[in-house]
């Protein structure tokens, strides 16, 4: 084919390798060009977008989008030239809209009506909302809060309090708040840990989640890898053994197996069969290419075990760890372009 898919990245950032590339770029690259599909990577960079633009719109057929927003200092414009991309007729791999609907956090509130999200789930877009709802939300039993920006646990707490029994509270109450970063445990007093909250409410896409804090996190995160609509791979993170531990992220001492989805079938089966409201819930747009959908075991009211959906993520998952995946990546980016073709044939 003479028009290529191309791979958007950015300069810098702690997912590159030697080379300068995330380390599972290269891999579908090649794999694509194995296939006779030719591929390229692009930095992209705000001052350069215009070009960029223009050069895509002549030579590609579509995106890979492989930018962690986090790395972005005009996160907004970039998405705005692939909304343009997209516009055009360059096939999306995810569409921004997608990337923003899965990827933020308060996709969780927007599936409260689905049996994966607790209905207690909310959503805080200014500090006053936080300041009026979240103590009423904490009087009720321990929360976690956790910001739309960051990553490996960053701002994402759990708080609970010092003294129990309390269904009034004040600014000056007494909490124990636990980052999952590191799971280290700060006190603070209510008031002051919401105003210091308010870094993670500003800026482009801030926002906090407030849910219930949901104890078997002890028994381990269990997140599906997912290739568009078919889970690849299944990692089961089990938290640090310690008395404030709850993060399962690698970085604080948290074990990772990596399962095949049979061994999870209950979960698996149960989230492909909702997956079609959940797509229509979240904007109706194609699914990611790559995306991960975390969960977190509880208890129902009659002692049946129970997932509930903890978050996803879509803007740049990686896949380090099982390089070999690129194939069968290449084959589901193949499978896109096909299938776009068709449908406007």
């Amino acid at each position: 084919m003479s028009k290529k898919v191309i791979f958007f990245e950015v300069q810098g950032g702690s997912d590159k390798g030697p080379d300068g590339y995330r380390k599972d770029t290269m891999p579908m690259v090649h794999a694509l060009e194995r296939r006779g599909y030719a591929a390229e990577v692009i930095f992209y960079d705000f001052d350069n977008q215009q070009a960029i633009f223009n050069y895509v719109l002549a030579h590609g057929i579509a995106y890979v989008s492989r930018i962690n927003p986090g790395n972005l200092k005009h996160e907004s414009a970039y998405f705005s030239m692939l909304r343009q991309l997209c516009e055009e007729g360059i096939i999306a791999m995810p569409h921004p809209d997608a990337m923003i609907g899965y990827g933020a956090k308060d996709a969780l509130v927007k599936l409260t009506d689905t049996s994966l999200v607790p209905n207690d789930t909310f959503a805080y877009y200014t500090i006053k909302e936080l300041f009026e709802n979240f103590p009423s939300s904490l009087a009720k039993g321990e929360r976690v809060l956790k910001q739309n920006r960051g990553s490996t646990g960053e701002g994402i707490w759990r708080v609970a309090l010092v003294d129990g029994g309390q269904d009034i509270l004040h600014t000056t109450t007494k909490i124990k708040c636990t980052e999952a970063k590191d799971n280290h445990v700060e006190y603070w007093e209510l008031g002051e840990f919401m105003a210091f909250c308010e870094k993670y409410i500003v800026g482009d896409n801030g926002m906090l989640i407030d849910m219930p804090f949901l104890p078997r996190i002890k028994e381990g995160e269990i997140r599906l890898l997912m290739l568009q609509d078919r889970p690849i791979h299944v990692v089961h993170k089990k938290p640090y053994d310690s008395e404030d531990a709850f993060s399962a992220t690698l970085f604080s001492g948290a074990h990772y197996r990596y399962d095949q989805p049979e061994q999870w079938q209950h979960l698996v089966s149960s989230f492909l069969m909702q997956l079609p409201e959940i797509t229509q819930l979240l904007g109706g747009y194609d699914l990611p290419l790559i995306w991960t959908a975390d969960f977190i075991l509880d208890t129902t009211s009659d002692g049946h075990d129970t997932y509930i959906l903890g978050e996803m993520n879509c803007s740049c998952v990686g896949f380090t760890s099982q390089l070999e995946l690129a194939e069968e990546v290449a084959e589901a980016i193949i499978s896109s372009i096909l299938a776009a073709h068709t449908s406007i044939a």
